[in-house]
């Protein structure tokens, strides 16, 4: 199992504009550190049953045939390929809007679970990510997976809490230099096409 190549594109992955991340800024600005944080448990809560369907699914994959596994990991990376299309095609812009109405925090950890939860695109994504740093030869493949997924839960929350934290600065720097939104734009583009890479190796 490739523990440090997962982090790495992890870390990648996780900094690239997004939805969750973007709901992380928007709380932080609006309502203070404390609940982008809240809103970044919630986020990363939701990690879990996504890894959970990802366990069991792939781990019985791999039980029936190496083909289908194989066959699952080529069509990931596909997956992959198409994100990074999307993503060059999209405008080298981030928009952030303020969020209105202050929630407690308890209230935006249960938000945050259910809407990462709720996201089919996420157990798409972590069954096109997680089998290219699965390593058959070790053995307990749903054990590997779990620890995948606890290692994505954790650089996650990290980050997001980071971010929530320098939130107001990232913001205006964000708004205001045009560079920088090109930067990560062309970022993505070579993780996608990285991660895409490193599955079929």
């Amino acid at each position: 199992m490739s523990i440090l190549p997962f982090l790495l594109s992890s870390i990648a992955l996780t900094i690239s504009p997004g939805p969750d991340i973007l709901y992380v800024l928007t709380q932080s600005i609006s309502n203070g550190k404390k609940y982008g944080i809240a809103t970044a448990l919630g986020l990363v809560s939701g990690i879990l049953v996504h890894t959970t369907l990802i366990a069991l699914g792939v781990s019985a994959l791999i039980k029936q045939s190496e083909l289908v596994f194989t066959v699952i990991k080529i069509l990931g990376a596909c997956y992959l390929l198409w994100i990074a299309y999307q993503v060059y095609k999209a405008p080298a812009s981030i928009s952030l809007t303020k969020v209105g109405t202050q929630k407690s925090a308890r209230a935006l950890v249960k938000q945050g679970f259910i809407m990462n939860v709720l996201n089919p695109k996420v157990t798409l994504f972590f069954l096109a990510f997680f089998p290219g740093f699965i390593d058959e030869s070790l053995g307990n493949v749903t054990q590997q997976i779990y620890l995948l997924g606890f290692l994505f839960m954790l650089q996650a929350f990290l980050i997001f809490t980071f971010v929530s934290i320098v939130a107001a600065k990232l913001t205006v720097f964000i708004r205001t230099n045009k560079t920088f939104a090109v930067f990560i734009k062309w970022f993505q583009i070579v993780a996608f096409i990285g991660i895409a890479v490193l599955i079929l190796v």
